[in-house]
């Protein structure tokens, strides 16, 4: 149990997360490569990479040499993929870590090449963010065949949505991989919300994210993860008000009637976003209450005019209080924000509660 002085914590469900790999896989049918970038989405990358070890993945997938280096000391001994481009004067610290960077530069990838080391090769189908463009596959065929990838990627930008971009996109990446002299043995594309819409993979390696942490693609897919997260707070103040009097930084809400108003003490420097105030509910012993005025730095206000509360009571801004819940997803759309903000927004001083390890 999360001890009685903490003011606002971070539940994750590490049962919940290794279940939704496990369905995820079964979908994919082919091994695992984990995406744990950005701290596992928020979440502590760590223990999810300790905790997803028993779905025996073939690798981690990172952002940074810093995120592929934190799981090298925690001992976690698996293939390690940096996804973000790597500069040569970063690549004696990748190697001094073990771990392949993916790559799509040709001149960063022949300095690569020259240390001997297993790297990736990006080829990008349509993101225009980072690989060899699809347009320029020819280039592919001069690859010397001493400087082969271990592996070939792509990734899709819109693979939860039915417009047919996937489609395209893995037309463009069959055309690139027919230009290469050689056969990769691992090509992979997919991503969470592309096996939640087709599976199992054509690929050799299946790359889950926001999935594995609670998050699905929508109503449309095949099926949904179980939640993983929950944020509490706790109430540290209770006072009335009168009609009219109003509530937090540029009076944006004032009291209908008379009421009363409760303070939390969390707030957008832990993660919950300041546009949720007027727009986003919380559950306070179980019923969904009213965010009131801006969330400010520190603490937010709810109105419980109508509500039992009282200073130390747990107020549940994700996840379940009773009957209730309150989804990652919900709070994306109250503010207009993605989930991944939402997730990747949980900031350090939360203290993370780890529960339900297998």
């Amino acid at each position: 149990m999360q001890r009685l002085t903490s003011r606002a914590w971070v539940e994750i469900d590490l049962g919940a997360l290794l279940r939704n790999g496990e369905r995820y896989a079964r979908a994919a049918g082919v091994p695992l490569l984990p995406m744990v970038k950005a701290d596992a989405y928020g979440l502590g990358a760590v223990a999810a990479a300790r905790a997803l070890l028993a779905l025996k993945p073939w690798g981690f997938g990172v952002a940074t040499l810093e995120e592929g280096e934190e799981l090298r000391a925690a001992g976690i001994q698996t293939p390690i993929l940096v996804f973000s481009p790597l500069l040569p004067t970063q690549f004696d610290d990748a190697r001094a870590a073990k771990l392949r960077p993916v790559l799509g530069d040709f001149r960063v990838i022949a300095r690569w090449c020259a240390t001997g080391e297993p790297w990736h090769l990006a080829i990008d189908t349509g993101m225009n963010r980072a690989g060899v463009s699809w347009r320029d596959a020819d280039a592919l065929r001069g690859m010397p065949v001493t400087s082969k990838p271990e592996g070939v990627c792509t990734h899709f930008h819109s693979a939860q949505l039915p417009d047919g971009s996937r489609e395209e996109q893995e037309r463009r990446f069959a055309a690139a991989l027919a230009e290469l002299p050689f056969t990769p043995a691992l090509v992979h594309a997919d991503n969470s919300s592309a096996i939640e819409h087709r599976a199992p993979s054509p690929f050799q390696l299946a790359r889950p994210g926001i999935f594995l942490f609670g998050v699905g693609s929508g109503h449309s897919a095949a099926f949904q993860p179980e939640a993983v997260v929950a944020m509490r707070g706790r109430v540290v103040e209770v006072r009335d008000v009168c009609a009219g009097d109003t509530v937090g930084y540029d009076a944006a809400w004032r009291a209908p009637r008379d009421g009363r108003i409760a303070t939390v003490s969390l707030g957008y420097a832990d993660g919950y976003r300041r546009g949720l105030g007027n727009k986003a509910h919380a559950l306070v012993n179980g019923q969904r209450t009213p965010i009131v005025g801006f969330v400010t730095m520190d603490m937010t206000m709810l109105d419980v005019t109508d509500r039992s509360c009282a200073a130390g009571d747990v107020v549940t801004f994700i996840g379940r209080s009773g009957d209730a819940s309150i989804t990652v997803q919900d709070v994306a759309d109250w503010g207009g924000f993605s989930p991944y903000e939402i997730l990747t927004g949980l900031r350090g001083r939360l203290p993370r509660q780890y529960v339900g390890a297998a």
